[in-house]
């Protein structure tokens, strides 16, 4: 074991001592475009509160999972933040919140993933990018993680509907969700930021950018719950997808091979 992971085993082990202030922050889970967002949506120090506590177990026990139960050879499908009800069984469904979630590897997906290079043969994530710090290293992190030939089906909201439907002065589009807005602008703010809960807004092209500069070739637009490139590897996955706008849809899905 190396020194750092020394350290970070340490912190680990006290952060067990105060692991009872988990239980204050659990909430229920709501519908924020995904289910695994919580439903009074902790304020941005309750969360705060959340990781520094949490980090270390998160990722000692997503180094435990590496080291010891991670295969070093395999064609796994794996799920990134499956929340309450979008587990899948048959994946492997990895996730921060598994107090009010289901998961079977309890990690930060903020962190590296704990999984060997190429050894995934798909990787899914549905409304959980946009809740990241650094899109450039995860999409790094999941082409390492991918064998070749793999592919990752990732979704999030969608800013070029947004957009569009903000141009049309179209309300009825956006919900008024997290905050009751009249206006066209709250609206669109609501959608984009989610009361700051989403750190980016997502569009095809920047999208397509992050996984060009990760080495993913094949980049295309799929509409939610209904295409795929490979319905094969991603059939449960579309299962799990709602839409009510296939014309201007709220999700915006990406596929792309590595």
């Amino acid at each position: 074991m190396t020194l750092s992971e020394s350290t970070e085993l340490a912190a680990s082990i006290r952060a067990l001592e105060t692991v009872e202030v988990l239980h204050a922050l659990r909430k229920p889970p709501l519908e924020c475009l995904r289910p695994n967002v919580w439903e009074s949506m902790l304020s941005r120090r309750a969360k705060a509160t959340f990781y520094t506590v949490a980090g270390p177990l998160m990722r000692l026990n997503g180094l435990l999972y590496f080291y010891l139960r991670a295969p070093h050879k395999g064609n796994l499908r794996v799920h990134l933040g499956p929340g309450q009800k979008n587990y899948i069984d048959g994946w492997v469904n990895v996730d921060a919140n598994m107090f009010t979630g289901k998961c079977d590897v309890w990690a930060d997906l903020r962190s590296s993933l704990p999984f060997h290079d190429e050894t995934v043969e798909a990787m899914y994530s549905h409304h959980v990018i946009e809740h990241l710090p650094n899109l450039p290293f995860h999409f790094a992190e999941v082409y390492r993680c991918l064998r070749p030939g793999g592919m990752y089906r990732v979704g999030g909201p969608n800013g070029d509907s947004a957009i569009v439907k903000f141009v049309e002065n179209d309300k009825s589009w956006f919900s008024d969700f997290p905050d009751k807005r009249e206006s066209i602008g709250g609206r669109f703010e609501n959608f984009i930021f989610c009361r700051k809960e989403h750190l980016t807004i997502l569009t095809f092209s920047f999208l397509e950018e992050l996984m060009s500069n990760a080495g993913f070739v094949e980049i295309c637009r799929c509409l939610p719950g209904k295409e795929s490139s490979d319905v094969g590897r991603f059939q449960a996955c579309l299962q799990k997808e709602d839409e009510s706008d296939f014309d201007n849809p709220h999700t915006l899905i990406v596929e792309a091979r590595k």
